[in-house]
């Protein structure tokens, strides 16, 4: 049975001044969320962050972001598939101030310490290569544990070219345990928004792609969503994967995650019956088109 509401289309929880709002009340779980935002030119939107730990990462655009005193200003880029992305991070019980022009995102997690607001420079974020051959595909860690400091968000970004896979082989987070062989699984909300080169949020007549997620038996879940840009994937628990770029459309997705570990972690678990491809990758190379980007040169 397919799980309908896992696949949320751009435009379906939009609510002022957000064109996508997907808090935990939403999603049905706890921490992580995610919002997206259009500006026109000159536009301003002045954004409570509460609970939520949260970051601004322009998709489209450039701002400056003001918090506690500071102004950040984000360079930004043209699209997703022009630029790795300079970003700023807005702590919990904060009220910030977002000046610009473009499309944002705001991924979200909620959080009990309270950071300082803080430029993450585009030069900074680490920029991996993983997988081979048509699984290959590229990964700005920009938020992951090892690259910056948050109380519980962890947000990647991953471009994946025409034609290959990528979130493979499936892998699942959703308990915090050690499995009998020694992988250490963690539990972890998660959330997918897409775009696809060539397309925009909410033409629905604009490429696509496609994502997976299937549970285990005790925890049920049966989504195979036809993606367009803006849209969204929540993954509650069960494999996740593959991601599916169609040929000649590059596929984007920003993962958002957050769980109930005081340690920030992607910790994962493959799904054991096709856990073996990782091995048939020494073998192969990584697809010539990756990276499809690269860190920005400009100084913010």
């Amino acid at each position: 049975m397919r799980t309908p509401d896992a696949h949320l289309a751009w435009g379906s929880t939009a609510r002022a001044p957000w064109a996508l709002e997907v808090t935990p009340e939403r999603a049905g779980w706890t921490y992580a969320g995610l919002r997206v935002l259009t500006l026109p030119p000159g536009g301003t939107v002045t954004v409570h962050t509460a609970a939520e730990e949260m970051l601004v990462l322009p998709l489209a655009g450039a701002a400056t972001v003001h918090c506690d005193g500071l102004s950040l200003a984000l360079t930004g880029r043209a699209s997703v598939f022009a630029a790795v992305t300079d970003f700023a991070y807005l702590p919990r019980d904060a009220t910030a101030t977002i000046e610009g022009e473009g499309r944002f995102a705001l991924p979200s997690a909620r959080a009990t310490r309270r950071l300082s607001p803080r430029y993450g420079a585009a030069r900074d974020v680490p920029v991996e290569l993983r997988g081979a051959g048509p699984a290959s595909r590229q990964v700005n860690n920009f938020c992951a544990p090892d690259a910056f400091d948050c109380d519980r968000l962890v947000a990647v970004e991953v471009l994946t070219p025409g034609g290959n896979w990528s979130s493979y082989p499936p892998h699942k987070h959703e308990e915090d345990r050690v499995h009998d062989d020694g992988r250490v699984e963690a539990e972890l909300e998660e959330i997918y928004y897409f775009e696809v080169a060539g397309g925009a949020p909410g033409d629905e007549t604009g490429p696509v792609g496609y994502q997976r997620v299937y549970g285990i038996d005790r925890r049920p879940i049966d989504v195979l969503a036809e993606v367009r840009g803006g849209d969204v994937v929540l993954v509650p628990h069960g494999y996740h994967g593959p991601s599916m770029a169609a040929p000649g459309y590059h596929l984007y997705y920003l993962n958002v995650l957050a769980g109930p570990g005081r340690n920030r972690t992607m910790a994962c678990v493959d799904d054991p019956r096709h856990g073996w491809i990782r091995a048939s990758w020494v073998d192969q190379v990584v697809d010539p088109r990756l990276p499809l980007t690269g860190p920005t040169t400009r100084e913010a």
